[in-house]
């Protein structure tokens, strides 16, 4: 606008001033100074991208039984609302009385999917459907189905779910990569329940860390787009798209003092998506490979201390890891990373989401510089453990026995308050570590156990747990009352 004033000025002086100096065709002269512009304005027109996107985005209920809570009779254990923030609840806190006496499931929250083929698969958050007892899928047009979880990974934030149904409207994918900055996209989901909801915004950064992952584990990914598209609770796991209607990023988090849209929305790109999906599905977990060294965002700072001139952006190696695909490319402490298989790295969260796209046994090449000098090499990236080998899914049964609950009279005899004893045990982890034939468990890594139930969760736990050692450390005794320990190593379950 201000540029059109001031051309509109200009050409307001020519006129007037050229009656001074005689000029026979003004319009000659002011011609001169007006430029129209033959290229057509852009058209931002959201229609298609909507039309090709809403049929492919679903609602998704969760439904939990009510516990007894600290904070009152609710059954929730969320007094401060980040429960609602996540994944929007629409419905009442307050449970009827009756429904909870029945310990009977009822509607706990409130989130999106993206259906990504045509038989039924399903991608969403993983905070959408943690702790659910029922998982609901209300589809576009009004169809309803309950879900099953194939596979979830906690440092994505990505599920995926399975409906026995065929002939979808599968989304189509597209490369997250090529998104730039200032280019149009949409979210679709279903803020507080109100289904197939379209916003609009720009894609406002790339590789952006939320800077809040101190108490996370360092396997945990951090590498959003950022849009001004708004976002509120029930549009976790709803899609983010291109004007083409492409899937460009999986929508997981707002920034926020109050729990509504501020102005800022975080979604995971689909680099990221496709890979932790074909990793659950053909492995049954993510397959997650690591460089193996410790880093730092290169600053002018840190570049002046290090008398580093070569280049001003990067990632500065602080260490290397043992047996990591770092320490056997030859990297040092202090050389700059400044690209992963020719695409630039400036920051943490860039490397992070870089080597997220690769799997264990895949070699990527590393652009460093040491002593202002460009290298690169090419390595083989390993896994957690130092090799290259496929994870498997952890599966509770491979402990290989039984966990039987003890009776009070069991209980008296041998003095204790708490316990489960192991039964029927053959080849698996148990026998692996030296665990016999009627070991009663009291606690395992700290937390007492008097179920089968306590025992599968803490197992669970372990191996949803990114930490490299994966170890079930036994308290207990045998019925004769000789107390043993025992380390159950879990890494190669």
């Amino acid at each position: 606008m201000k540029k059109t004033n001031i051309l509109l000025a200009s050409s307001l002086f020519v006129l007037c001033a050229s009656s001074l100096f005689a000029v026979e065709d003004p319009s000659s002269i002011t011609s001169s100074f007006i430029h129209t512009s033959s290229t057509p304005a852009f058209e931002t027109d959201f229609t298609v991208a909507a039309e090709k996107t809403v049929n492919a985005v679903v609602c998704i209920k969760s439904f939990a039984t009510p516990k007894q809570s600290p904070y009152g009779n609710s059954g929730s254990m969320d007094p401060f609302g980040m429960f609602d923030f996540f994944f929007g609840n629409p419905q009442p806190r307050q449970q009827p009385r009756q429904q909870q006496r029945n310990n009977e499931p009822v509607q706990s929250g409130l989130g999106s999917g993206v259906i990504i083929t045509d038989d039924g698969y399903i991608v969403t958050n993983n905070h959408v459907v943690d702790g659910a007892d029922r998982l609901e899928v209300l589809l576009n047009d009004n169809s309803t189905y309950d879900a099953r979880i194939v596979g979830t990974d906690e440092a994505t934030d990505l599920a995926l779910l399975k409906i026995d149904a065929t002939g979808l409207s599968p989304i189509t994918f597209g490369d997250s990569e090529a998104l730039k900055v200032g280019e149009w996209v949409l979210a679709v989901g279903n803020p507080f329940g109100f289904n197939s909801t379209v916003t609009t915004g720009i894609v406002s950064a790339k590789a952006r860390s939320l800077g809040s992952s101190s108490h996370k584990s360092p396997m945990t990914i951090e590498s959003f787009i950022q849009t001004d598209a708004a976002l509120n609770p029930g549009n976790s796991g709803g899609a983010l798209v291109n004007l083409k209607g492409e899937l460009v990023g999986i929508n997981s988090a707002i920034y926020s003092n109050t729990g509504s849209y501020s102005g800022f929305s975080f979604a995971i790109p689909t680099t990221i998506v496709k890979k932790v999906m074909t990793d659950i599905r053909q492995y049954g977990t993510v397959q997650r490979a690591l460089l193996g060294c410790s880093v730092i965002d290169l600053d002018s700072k840190i570049a002046k201390e290090k008398k580093i001139t070569a280049t001003k952006s990067g990632v500065l190696i602080s260490s290397v890891s043992d047996r990591s695909t770092a320490k056997e490319m030859g990297l040092q402490e202090d050389d700059v990373i400044t690209a992963i298989n020719g695409v630039k790295v400036d920051t943490h969260a860039q490397l992070v989401g870089q080597v997220s796209k690769y799997r264990p046994g895949e070699t990527i090449s590393i652009t460093y510089v040491r002593d202002n000098k460009t290298y690169t090499k090419s390595g083989v990236l390993r896994n957690q453990q130092g090799n290259t080998s496929i994870t498997k899914k952890g599966d509770f049964a491979e402990l290989g026995c039984a966990f039987m609950k003890l009776s009070d009279e069991t209980k008296k005899n041998l003095g204790l308050s708490v316990g489960v004893q192991v039964k029927g045990i053959k080849a698996g982890a148990f026998k692996d570590a030296g665990v016999k034939e009627g070991f009663v468990i009291t606690d395992i890594n700290g937390t007492a156990v008097n179920s089968s139930d306590d025992v599968e969760r803490i197992y669970n736990s372990i191996m949803k747990n990114d930490n490299t050692d994966k170890v079930m450390f036994l308290t207990g005794m045998y019925p004769t009352g000789q107390r043993n320990y025992y380390a159950v190593n879990l890494s190669e379950q």
